[in-house]
């Protein structure tokens, strides 16, 4: 019998715009602020600053996210992210456009941004189990990450072609518009999500001390996790750093970059459609050999000197890193309690974020201390293929980890 379209579930497609005009106004944000700090301050230390404003903050809090995702609607958390993030879009407008925009003003603004944009991550990710059939949580999970790609790649476009064609000012304001209509669509009256689970009440320490618990006992989440932050330290985070060094040495321009980045989501953005509509059984097998592929090319990337090669490796990196990440996300879905979800998905989205940024780090230091950029991407990318292959050659229950879904 043929799998049922997730798109005939009104909830799911009201949840995927939101969620897409969600991601794309928070990169839009993250674009025009890191545009406005370069051309007004001029200031990279300035622009660090504001940068780690944004993002640390998410990540502390995205673990205690997961927890509100358990204990309230998780729509209504997402209404709320996005509607409170709309209105700190329209002060920032308001600021601008009167000249009264200040450093002080940016960090404090970032901070908070970033930080309810923590809670809307966990929460949206627990949701999808809740408002779809079983036999669709992985169709349901490779849509929204498509979306999700989606967002991602028309954020920063839309927001530098508004910018070129008038100013930063307009830059927040076409920014507020786009995550307050996602608050629209968020609107929990618009949606059928059920009620909240059975939920014990305690303490917030307790209860990210028992999601921890939880995940301490299953060794599918802790080995899914391993494998999560492999792909975003050794993968993922090191190429990003890396791409426009790599474009710099090879004498390429801003162009370049650009096909190197839209390739890299175009990968992604087509793999997410495949894995919407084929159904993976052997999911943990598929999820490691995905880790080991996109480290294989990423071995290739850091050594090639053509920037269009490049640009065509990047693709397949995306295609391959999709395969490792919503496997994993749709087992966890059918295999997790529901009433711990939230903080489950939280401590999965703090191993696909929080290595990124260390990463970003740990490059950094290498190339200033006169480290070739090559050598450095290449070690990265050997390093974590040995460890993938650990994971396969050791991670016995989770290669065995398959959908019983018909």
């Amino acid at each position: 019998m043929a799998q049922p379209s997730v798109f005939r579930n009104r909830t799911f497609n009201f949840i995927l715009i939101a969620g897409f005009l969600a991601i794309m106004g928070y990169s839009m944000f993250f674009m025009t602020t890191t545009w406005y700090v370069i051309s007004e301050l001029g200031s990279a230390k300035s622009l660090g600053i504001v940068l780690v404003a944004i993002t640390v903050p998410r990540l502390i809090m995205m673990v205690f996210g997961g927890v509100l995702a358990d204990r309230f609607k998780k729509t209504t958390i997402m209404f709320s992210t996005s509607l409170t993030q709309g209105i700190l879009l329209l002060t920032i407008f308001l600021l601008n456009s009167t000249n009264n925009m200040s450093m002080l003003y940016l960090i404090l603004f970032g901070i908070l941004f970033g930080t309810f944009d923590a809670f809307s991550g966990p929460a949206s990710a627990s949701l999808i189990p809740k408002i779809v059939v079983k036999s669709q949580i992985q169709q349901a999970n490779a849509f929204y990450q498509g979306a999700s790609q989606i967002g991602i790649i028309a954020g920063p476009v839309l927001a530098g072609a508004v910018m070129e064609a008038s100013d930063v000012t307009t830059g927040y304001l076409v920014a507020t518009i786009v995550v307050l209509l996602s608050a629209v669509f968020m609107f929990p009256p618009f949606l059928k999500e059920g009620e909240v689970g059975d939920y014990v009440k305690q303490t917030p320490l307790k209860d990210l001390q028992e999601g921890f618990t939880y995940i301490k006992s299953s060794t599918f989440l802790m080995t899914g996790i391993l494998v999560l932050i492999t792909l975003n330290f050794f993968a993922f985070g090191a190429i990003q750093i890396g791409i426009p060094i790599l474009v710099d040495i090879h004498g390429g321009s801003p162009i370049n970059l650009s096909y190197i980045e839209v390739s890299l989501g175009v990968g992604m953005l087509i793999s997410s459609g495949i894995i919407g509509s084929v159904k993976i059984k052997r999911r943990g097998k598929t999820s490691i050999l995905g880790l080991i592929v996109t480290l294989a090319v990423a071995v290739g990337f850091s050594q090639v000197p053509n920037l269009y090669v490049l640009a065509g490796l990047a693709f397949f990196i995306g295609f391959f890193m999709t395969f490792v990440s919503i496997p994993f996300f749709s087992s966890t879905h059918e295999k997790t309690d529901g009433r711990i979800m939230g903080r489950v998905m939280s401590v999965i989205f703090l191993a696909m974020n929080g290595f990124d940024p260390i990463a970003y780090a740990g490059v950094t230091l290498f190339v200033s201390n006169g480290f070739d950029i090559q050598n450095i991407m290449l070690a990265f990318a050997i390093t974590g293929l040995v460890i993938a292959l650990i994971i396969l050659w050791k991670g016995k229950s989770y290669r065995q980890d398959y959908s019983d879904i018909q």
